[in-house]
């Protein structure tokens, strides 16, 4: 195998087992956070409603166990809401605290979201790169043709 050759390989696989799969998990982190942030959304909008309709007591809702498969639930209390801060904790909050959480929560989420895709970014950069130089490399491999004239 020439040295040529072996260059393509090398980049070939670099491209394929590090750049690629570098992208594919920025891509998936940065979705997971994405999800994230329109669930805080979604309680943001339905704390909203609770304290415009000015529900305190005896709130009727229906609750998702998993899997889509809901049940009616009674809520006593409707002053408070359990939020959850992260790393598998909820905190109990007043309807207010937990806006306010929300709206730093979601802030730091974007500010992180943005990150990844400006890593992305530049690992798509570098992807390019790294096919540039293996079609330059692949264009050396080959034979050059003799320079076609025009016969007018």
């Amino acid at each position: 195998m020439d040295p040529i050759s072996r260059k393509v390989e090398e980049y070939e696989r670099f491209l394929n087992e590090k750049l690629k799969e570098d992208l594919r998990v920025l891509l998936e982190q940065r979705d997971k956070i994405y999800g994230q942030i329109a669930e805080y959304f979604q309680l943001k909008t339905t704390i909203e409603q609770i304290k415009d309709n000015k529900i305190t007591k005896n709130l009727k809702t229906k609750v998702d166990l998993g899997c889509n498969f809901y049940v009616q639930a009674n809520v006593p209390d409707a002053t408070k809401i359990c939020v959850f801060i992260g790393f598998g904790f909820f905190l109990e909050m007043t309807l207010d605290e937990a806006l306010k959480f929300i709206d730093k929560r979601t802030k730091f989420l974007t500010e992180h979201s943005d990150k990844l895709s400006s890593d992305a970014l530049k690992v798509k950069a570098n992807i390019r790169l790294v096919l540039e130089g293996l079609r330059e490399l692949q264009n050396l491999d080959m034979p050059s043709e003799p320079p076609r004239r025009e016969v007018f």
